[in-house]
């Protein structure tokens, strides 16, 4: 079905590359007016002049999701551009591996500050802008399989990510009255620039042997046989974000092939 999401305006942090820009032009290819937020400037103002390029409506605007005034300057800049939001993905997010006991305190702040913090700010911002508009609103948070199941490596991620289902849950009931919806999905292990620069530094770190693959070990226990492709997560992006989700909230959707049991 196409223009799903025809006049609708869509922020998605982190989208300049990767999962973030996969979701971003999907959407865009549904009738959404896209924003591109992302720390990469430079990168984030690429990937909306492509999707200008191709007759679609997009921005790239410049933000650390971690500092609030960067994420307002995103909210302002959405409204002016295109008059209001209705969807708001929190999606920008990083990871930089360690072995459990070497994680320091600037390791854990900063995975903590982008990809539980950020989510927070981000919801939170977005929400106002949802009432001031008069209600109604999907904001929509991407979470991760280690969300569900701590790694040893990624022990800072992982528990930023189980906060991200927590917010997801607390902020679905605190935004009900104002016809907000607040959902998540949860990939596994996706074919990105991040899951390429994952590999290099388990390997790093010792958790990886040298010359073999981080994905390839984790796709040995995945049921469907085979780790993601950003296209196979843009379709549930797409589902949360359009009219089709409008009775859920609160909901996490695992998209990991089958690798973890929840």
């Amino acid at each position: 079905m196409a223009n799903r999401m025809k006049d609708k305006v869509v922020v998605v942090t982190g989208a300049a590359s990767g999962m973030g820009l996969g979701i971003a032009n999907a959407l865009a290819g549904e009738g959404a007016a896209i924003v591109i937020a992302d720390l990469n400037e430079e990168a984030a103002t690429a990937a909306a002049e492509k999707l200008q390029g191709s007759g679609q409506r997009a921005i790239g605007v410049r933000a650390n999701v971690s500092v609030r005034d960067d994420v307002r300057a995103v909210v302002e800049r959405a409204v002016q551009e295109f008059g209001r939001i209705d969807v708001w993905f929190n999606n920008a997010g990083f990871n930089v591996p360690m072995q459990f006991l070497d994680v320091t305190e600037d390791n854990w702040r900063s995975i903590m500050e982008v990809n539980a913090l950020g989510v927070l700010i981000g919801t939170q911002e977005a929400a106002k802008q949802f009432i001031a508009q008069g209600g109604g609103g999907k904001i929509i948070n991407t979470t991760s399989m280690a969300g569900r199941e701590g790694f040893p490596a990624f022990a800072p991620y992982s528990a930023a990510k189980s906060a991200v289902i927590s917010l997801t849950q607390s902020a679905a009931k605190a935004l009900a009255e104002h016809d907000v919806t607040v959902n998540a999905f949860a990939p596994g292990v996706v074919q990105t620039p991040l899951w390429v620069k994952l590999d290099a530094d388990l390997v790093d770190i010792g958790e990886v042997e040298k010359g073999t693959s981080a994905m390839d070990e984790f796709a040995s226990g995945i049921i469907r046989g085979r780790t993601a492709k950003v296209d196979d997560i843009v379709g549930t992006a797409l589902y949360l974000a359009s009219s089709d989700s409008d009775y859920l909230t609160a909901q996490v959707i695992m998209i990991d092939g089958g690798m973890v049991l929840v």
